[in-house]
């Protein structure tokens, strides 16, 4: 360097006298071009791999979802119809779950204990925590509510309410297959030590012991004995152990089967098959009554649950309001109620007129069946029914009406009321006309009136289309428009 020359300053810019474009277009030369990542190999395979694995997790969350429902549905699935329980009602104490309506059937069927394990149980009450996991699972799989008409039906079956399951019932006698049936065999009070202090006068001779002697059935059953309408055993007419029916005229030995083998006072007797409201929910013929109104007959039940009340205490007021009638049962009897109805034939009533007294089991269920409608109709002039069942207003065909198995119909309208047909008699107590009340000339008693007796609930309400003072005989206000016609 030339001494001469001055110090470079190392904060200057040395000058230079290349071009800027240059310099910038020299330097885009250098610079590496990004690679295009459609033309890279690796990054794509990585992509494809990154894709792949969030499309297997959206895949194998949705498997595991749909995976979960279906554990889910076969955990709620009824024991008795494998499908998802509805309505569900739980079994105590086992604790097993099932449909409502499945439930009712069973028992229907006869059964007495749980479907599913069989242990023994008695009470079956609505499974009120279970539902509120249905209705869950419902709204995170729709697909699996039951069909409409599957609901529909099964609202018809079981409507929410608690059940029984019947105890077993008792076991039958073992029969003797070995004995001979071609002749008869000595009753319980045949043998002179007999355990029940009293021995037959005229004993039947053991065809076992004395065949020379054996009374052939052939010729008919031995004097003085008959067989028994519920074990039809053999026994001794004369018995004190036996009692008869004075409805079906068949006598019970009150020996073999402790309360079924017997004909009991009439207010102490129970009806056969039916102790309690479950009972009558489960028997067919009850829906027969009301000519298969199910409307009608679920009122019924609800009354029937609110006040408690059980099928005995129905069975004596009818029969209570039977005897308060003048030909009692007369009307049953004359219409063969009680004919047929054991596996043994009846004796012949010795006095058609001659008060009743004693009644057996099937006998005592045959009157309850027979008059559970008309109870029904006196029962509801006491006033205790809802307001929205008794403000309806009443079918014009009444319980003639082709149209009350339609639901819509059976609930917009009543069709439980009496009426009074143009060939209809008085041996029927639903169709006895009321009595004249004081101060009524008699041309004005008829059946457009409906009569409410002191003593007594009001027996029946006519239905009389034409008169316009009772277009509405069920209304709580019909005596105040008796009054003013009066």
């Amino acid at each position: 360097m030339d001494s001469m020359d001055p110090p470079l300053d190392h904060n200057s810019v040395p000058f230079t006298t290349t071009p800027i474009s240059a310099s910038l277009s020299s330097s885009l030369g250098l610079k590496r071009r990004a690679s295009s990542p459609l033309s890279d190999p690796a990054v794509e395979g990585s992509r494809k791999r990154l894709k792949e694995d969030t499309s297997n997790q959206e895949k194998g969350g949705s498997y595991q979802d749909s995976r979960f429902i279906e554990e889910l549905a076969q955990e709620l699935q009824c024991g008795c119809c494998a499908e998802l329980v509805y309505k569900p009602v739980l079994v105590l104490p086992c604790q097993h779950f099932f449909c409502g309506s499945c439930c009712v059937l069973w028992i229907s069927n006869g059964g007495t204990n749980c479907p599913s394990c069989r242990s023994i149980s008695t009470i079956v009450t609505p499974f009120r925590a279970l539902q509120g996991t249905i209705d869950a699972f419902l709204r995170a799989a729709p697909h699996r509510t039951r069909t409409e008409r599957e609901r529909q039906q099964a609202d018809e079956i079981y409507s929410g309410h608690n059940l029984r399951l019947p105890a077993p019932r008792e076991a039958s006698p073992e029969p003797n297959i070995n004995q001979n049936t071609d002749y008869a065999h000595p009753c319980p009070h045949c043998s002179p030590g007999n355990i029940y202090g009293w021995v037959c006068p005229q004993p039947i001779p053991d065809p076992n012991i004395d065949p020379d002697h054996a009374w052939s059935l052939d010729d008919g059953l031995p004097q003085g004995h008959g067989h028994c309408g519920n074990c039809e055993i053999i026994l001794a007419l004369r018995a004190p152990s036996t009692t008869k029916c004075d409805m079906c005229q068949v006598s019970f030995c009150g020996i073999n089967v402790q309360g079924r083998c017997v004909a009991a006072p009439l207010l102490a007797q129970q009806p056969h098959g039916l102790v309690d409201i479950s009972d009558i929910i489960e028997c067919p013929y009850v829906y027969d009554c009301f000519d298969s109104n199910n409307v009608e007959v679920e009122i019924m039940l609800d009354y029937l649950t609110a006040q408690r009340l059980t099928p005995r205490h129905i069975y004596r007021e009818i029969v209570s309001y039977l005897q308060s009638q003048p030909r009692g049962f007369q009307p049953l009897i004359e219409a063969n109620t009680f004919s047929d109805i054991h596996g043994v034939a009846g004796g012949i009533d010795p006095n058609p007129n001659s008060p009743r007294t004693n009644i057996c089991r099937l006998c005592a269920a045959e009157v309850f069946l027979w008059g559970l409608k008309g109870w029904w109709i006196r029962e509801r002039q006491k006033g205790f029914l809802e307001p929205t069942v008794a403000s309806r207003n009443d079918c014009p065909n009444g319980s003639t009406c082709a149209h009350q198995k339609d639901l819509v119909h059976a609930r917009e309208f009543n069709h439980i009321f009496a009426s009074l047909p143009s060939n209809a008699t008085h041996n029927d107590p639903h169709q006895l006309p009321p009595p004249a009340p004081p101060n009524v000339p008699r041309d004005t008693v008829g059946a457009s009136i409906p009569i409410v007796p002191a003593a007594e609930p009001l027996p029946f309400v006519v239905d009389v289309q034409d008169d316009p003072l009772t277009s509405l005989p069920t209304t709580p206000d019909f005596r105040d428009a008796i009054d003013a016609f009066l």
